[in-house]
């Protein structure tokens, strides 16, 4: 049975309420004691391995809500495995695969062969099926039976259910069965081939834009059509400005409504592309300087809840081409926290405290899990992470085979040291796992 005894660590656990030095006891997968100071001579520690964290932080695992994994059918960009170990080295415990695979994860038997794969993944694997018959937006799935199957989520990531009668009788049936929508919002119709954000950039490059209409319009009719239907909405990868004043006004009213943000998407505006280069582009766009702005307030001020990734690796050769050629996409499952810690904590923006909240308690409550907590009796999945020393993201070094990022070689701080699930290291950074 694996026993530890972290000692002297910083433990930052917003769902507790809890800022500060604390030793923490872990056994049988579980939170078993949590206090100022637990002797090694306890009689509950006999036998446990000590971790010294003195001068580290202690949080409880990242929960990434939206997070592609290509298995099955697309296993040269990732598979389960890889993404899996690509979470543990970022902090990532656990992480919802959308369902774009191949086949669409868009059936009760999809879920239960998804999750017959992950069996072994080193964190836990929580799928989110599709809201159409192979994404198509002709049928709709068997929402009640995938959740029944084990999915947490239903989505279309990757495009949006353009048919809004369709939309919203998929809203009335997950309202049914009890599951929320995530929606990703892009209108195809105003796309119009865009592969970057409209503005100064985009004409100075020469390439077609993509306007804040594109996600607007449906961040608004999707808010409008959950209301209607008393459905559970979280709205993936928000980049407007006006996203963020969409979601402040739903919340005014006590709608069930949660939105994310991605770590490039507060981090990186349009100005800092740098060439026409497949790296820098990803579906929402790098936004205006004015809409990353207005995502960091939003983050701040508690309207957006949660930050998530959009984990979405891609072949080397795929996006080493132009942004007319290169696959929307960026990985984001080694660097969230890092960049998280560097840009918003550093940046003046947010606590610690509150970005792990948004990071591990605030998504576990948008999928009704009892995780991103580390008192007493909970599932001890938790990370030990340094925050005071720099380094340089390297993505040579990323375990996901996804290297596409516009990051590397950038400066940060926030390192991820260890990584534990149900109690067991998955990830050490000095133990070569």
């Amino acid at each position: 049975m694996d026993k530890y005894l972290i000692k002297e660590g910083h433990l930052t656990d917003p769902a507790n309420g809890i800022d500060g030095k604390m030793d923490i006891l872990i056994s049988g997968g579980k939170v078993l004691k949590v206090s100022e100071n637990i002797s090694e001579n306890d009689a509950d520690a006999a036998g446990a391995d000590i971790i010294n964290a003195a001068g580290k932080i202690v949080m409880p695992g990242f929960i990434d809500l939206h997070v592609h994994l290509r298995e099955p059918g697309f296993e040269y960009k990732e598979t389960i495995m890889t993404g899996a170990r690509a979470a543990a080295r970022g902090g990532v415990t656990t992480i919802c695969p959308m369902p774009n695979t191949n086949p669409v994860t868009d059936s009760p038997a999809r879920v239960k062969e998804l999750l017959e794969r992950a069996k072994d993944a080193p964190v836990n694997i929580l799928p989110v099926g599709a809201i159409t018959l192979g994404q198509e937006g002709v049928d709709i799935s068997d929402i009640a039976g995938m959740k029944e199957a084990g999915a947490v989520a239903v989505s279309e990531d990757g495009k949006s259910v353009m048919n809004s009668w369709l939309f919203s009788q998929a809203l009335h049936d997950a309202a049914d069965a009890g599951i929320p929508v995530f929606s990703h919002c892009e209108d195809e119709s105003l796309v119009d081939g865009g592969v970057m954000n409209y503005g100064t950039k985009s004409e100075e490059l020469g390439l077609p834009g993509i306007t804040n209409a594109v996600e607007d319009v449906i961040v608004a009719r999707d808010i409008i059509l959950a209301k209607e239907a008393g459905c559970r909405l979280h709205l993936c990868h928000c980049s407007t400005a006006d996203s963020v004043l969409f979601v402040e006004m739903a919340q005014k009213q006590g709608l069930p409504v949660t939105a994310e943000v991605c770590p490039h998407h507060f981090t990186m505006s349009d100005d800092e592309i740098t060439e026409d280069d497949g790296r820098f582009k990803m579906n929402p766009p790098l936004r205006s300087r004015a809409d990353v702005e207005a995502l960091k307030n939003g983050l701040k001020d508690g309207i957006m809840e949660v930050i998530s990734t959009d984990h979405a690796p891609h072949g080397t050769e795929e996006k080493a081409q132009t942004m007319l050629k290169a696959p929307f996409g960026i990985v984001g499952l080694e660097t969230s926290f890092a960049l998280g810690y560097t840009v918003l904590v550093k940046g003046g923006y947010l606590t610690l405290s509150q970005l792990v909240e948004k990071m591990s308690a605030n998504p576990a409550k948008v999928i009704g899990i009892d995780r991103g907590s580390l008192a007493e009796g909970k599932t001890a999945d938790l990370i030990i992470a340094c925050i005071d020393n720099e380094y340089v993201i390297d993505s040579s070094q990323f375990v996901s085979k996804g290297k596409n990022t516009p990051f590397n070689g950038i400066k940060v701080h926030g390192k991820i040291e260890k990584t534990f699930v149900n109690g067991k290291i998955v990830y050490d950074c000095e133990g070569g796992k």
